[in-house]
């Protein structure tokens, strides 16, 4: 019996091989027992069991026609785009959603008949990115594949941090669509991140933050939901903002190692001092991005403690200074005590609202008005 065959025989290794053999071509039992050496055995070139004659391309139409009949069912596209996991949305070149696969309902939270014929920038982008999101599609319509972080918004409004990769769909050389794929950026990195007594925030080469670690919160009172999809430059102070944009540039343009800086940032209604370091991962495939870990500086922040308290000390003492000089002026002009001239003095402040040490300064710069005699 002649035709394509699959067959199966152990190699000289011990180990199953499988092949197929067109009779037409292969040799028959006889040749085959005739044959000594290296053609008595099936080739270990090609793979797979058969003798030392190709299998052309014949052969393997007929595999795939014994596959068929075998009644190996056909995969549909669809069941493989809901087997990566990952949310797979199509739009058409307006944005407006054709496909949403199941991983995408279990992401945003929309399912695929609510999602459909809906533009994406309505389903899934807060407020604060819709310009950022628009600038990403004009991007991909030009032809310009994006992946990066970027700030989400679930169904029931909430937000959180995804991973996007999104490209165009062509058909004869014209965009027809636009493919997008995303995970969620928060459980890719929080099992990197959480441990960690840093806080750490994933940012955009322009600074905007697109993931931030639980401990920004317990560091510096932070809400995830509030910073992400905002620019860090927000939370520092407005001395410091040019420093961190220098610093940024330098981490772009060389991704190597570089010293922690050293900022004020926001903390409740304060400023308080912390180290950022930089690391440059735009180009990793899970991170898309510059990933800052910030921690509290208490050096610095006992230093400027320190600063402030060594400046009030001598405020204080330059204060007493004035008014011991202005004492002894009206004890001399007024023939009183010091005691009766610094009472002349308060009773003269409180009268006029003023603190002691104005009204110190001006008998000092000769104002006879400043505190008359009685």
């Amino acid at each position: 019996m002649s035709g394509i065959r699959a067959v199966f025989a152990l190699d000289g290794g011990g180990r199953w091989r499988s092949g197929v053999v067109d009779d037409a071509v292969a040799p028959s039992r006889a040749e085959r027992q005739g044959k000594r050496g290296r053609d008595a055995h099936p080739s270990r070139t090609t793979g797979g069991i058969g003798w030392r004659h190709r299998v052309g391309s014949v052969a393997l139409k007929g595999m795939i026609a014994m596959v068929a009949a075998m009644g190996v069912p056909r995969i549909d596209p669809a069941d493989q785009l809901d087997a990566i996991g990952q949310a797979v949305i199509t739009t058409d070149v307006q944005g407006v959603v054709v496909y949403w696969n199941h991983a995408a309902q279990d992401l945003y939270g929309w399912t695929p008949d609510e999602a459909t014929g809906r533009n994406i920038a309505v389903l899934t982008v807060p407020e604060v990115a819709q310009d950022t999101a628009a600038d990403i599609m004009a991007a991909v319509r030009d032809g310009i594949p994006w992946s990066g972080g970027f700030p989400v918004r679930r169904k029931d409004g909430s937000r959180f941090p995804a991973l996007v990769t999104d490209a165009g769909i062509y058909r004869d050389g014209t965009l027809v669509g636009i493919i997008g794929v995303s995970t969620n950026l928060g459980t890719a990195l929080r099992p990197l991140l959480e441990r960690s007594t840093d806080a750490a925030v994933v940012m955009r080469s322009d600074a905007v933050i697109t993931y931030a670690s639980p401990a920004v919160r317990q560091l510096f009172g932070w809400r995830e939901e509030e910073i992400i999809g905002q620019s860090i430059v927000q939370l520092l102070h407005p001395e410091d903002r040019p420093a961190l944009g220098r610093f940024l540039e330098k981490i772009l343009a060389q991704p190597a190692a570089h010293p922690p800086l050293e900022l004020r940032v926001r903390r409740g209604d304060e400023w308080a001092w912390a180290e950022a370091a930089m690391t440059n991962l735009l180009d990793d495939p899970v991170v898309r991005g510059v990933v800052c870990n910030l921690r509290l500086n208490p050096r610095r922040t006992a230093q400027e403690e320190a600063e402030n308290r060594a400046q009030q000390l001598q405020t204080a003492l330059d204060s007493r200074v004035i008014i011991e000089q202005a004492k002894g002026f009206l004890a001399g002009r007024d023939g009183i005590s010091p005691e009766a001239a610094f009472e002349r003095l308060r009773h003269h402040a409180r009268a006029q609202h003023l603190a002691i040490r104005d009204v110190a300064r001006r008998v000092l710069d000769s104002d006879a008005l400043a505190c008359p005699a009685d």
